[in-house]
């Protein structure tokens, strides 16, 4: 088996390598290979060098050849084997046609990579988060990462990454069908979901903005305040001008409110993105998400009581998608 990697800046690309190491895989470079090249050539080792010996090699060579090589150098040793640094469309198309050969994905959301290079001792540490993101070519790295057979979304612990990559070994060797957009960062909400403190309608959201995931958030109490899951729900009843009563825990902050708050927080436009959430968001929900510019909601399932949202996103002409045509149940509806 060789696995390529590719994915966004600080994603976890090398701590994934390095899992694969400690099992026994044989590790290659694309970025290692163009730093070699250009000390054989007594050239200074910085970004432009790497660019410019990359072209020259292809020019020379063919668009193919870095990725042969390193091709050709894993299969010799008949060893699974890791390929590093897969930054360009053309050198993941020409991988995904070897034998045996697949292509793993990096992401997270922007504040959490970059909080990640903060912490290293590195160039990237010392950028804004506006540069941080300026240096990185989006709209590039996700066309890599679309092309890629498993999306690995790393915001999680070091355990749960191990556990991810061990599930996409696994899925490679069943060759699952790839998931579309909506069911990758649907898939993501159910993942942010599970760090939720509120077992009634317990639910996640992302904020996504061509195809960057910006923001997550879950349902759980405002900071510094007890939790559901510590105190109980606190539970009150809505009655509705029809005379219908509805109950309701208000203990907590909404997953779409959090995920608003947290881009808000940090300093991350969404205007003009698209957000992911369990069901259709209650009334106050859809007014936050109106007013931070949100262009289109897709939910998983319908909220029993969601109408009046539903009707609020269509005067505020913002499209909202249910993947299911069914409602979410919970305790206490």
């Amino acid at each position: 088996m060789i696995i390529g990697l590719t994915g966004s800046m600080a994603a976890g690309k090398g701590t994934i390598a390095d899992f694969l190491i400690q099992r026994g895989f044989q590790h290659y470079s694309v970025e290692y290979f163009l730093i070699q090249e250009l000390k054989k050539r007594g050239m200074i080792v910085n970004k432009d060098n790497l660019n410019g010996v990359y072209k020259e090699m292809q020019v020379e060579n063919g668009k193919e050849y870095v990725i042969d090589t390193l091709y050709e150098l894993a299969k010799k040793t008949g060893k699974d084997s890791v390929i590093e640094s897969l930054n360009c469309v053309e050198e993941i198309e020409l991988l995904k046609l070897k034998q045996n050969c697949f292509i793993v994905a990096l992401d997270a959301a922007a504040h959490i990579r970059y909080e990640r290079a903060m912490n290293k001792e590195s160039e990237a540490g010392m950028m804004s988060l506006d540069e941080f993101l300026e240096a990185e070519d989006r709209e590039k790295v996700m066309e890599c990462v679309k092309l890629a057979d498993f999306a690995i979304i790393n915001e999680g612990t070091i355990a749960e990454l191990k556990v991810k990559l061990s599930e996409a070994i696994e899925k490679f060797e069943g060759k699952e069908k790839r998931p579309s957009w909506d069911e990758y960062f649907m898939e993501i909400c159910k993942a942010v979901a599970k760090r939720a403190t509120c077992d009634r309608g317990k639910s996640g959201c992302v904020i996504v903005k061509d195809k960057r995931l910006l923001v997550t958030g879950y349902v759980g109490s405002p900071k510094g305040i007890p939790h559901c899951d510590e105190v109980g729900h606190q539970m009150k009843t809505i009655v509705h001008e029809d005379g219908t009563r509805t109950q309701h825990c208000v203990r907590t902050t909404h997953a779409e409110q959090n995920a608003i708050c947290q881009a808000a927080m940090v300093g991350i436009p969404i205007d003009g993105g698209i957000l992911y959430c369990k069901m259709t968001p209650c009334s106050t929900c859809a007014k936050m998400i109106i007013n931070a510019g949100i262009k289109k909601v897709i939910c998983e399932k319908k909220y029993h009581a969601g109408k009046e949202s539903e009707e609020l996103f269509s005067q505020a002409r913002i499209e909202i998608e249910f993947l299911e045509d069914t409602i979410e149940q919970y305790k206490n509806q």
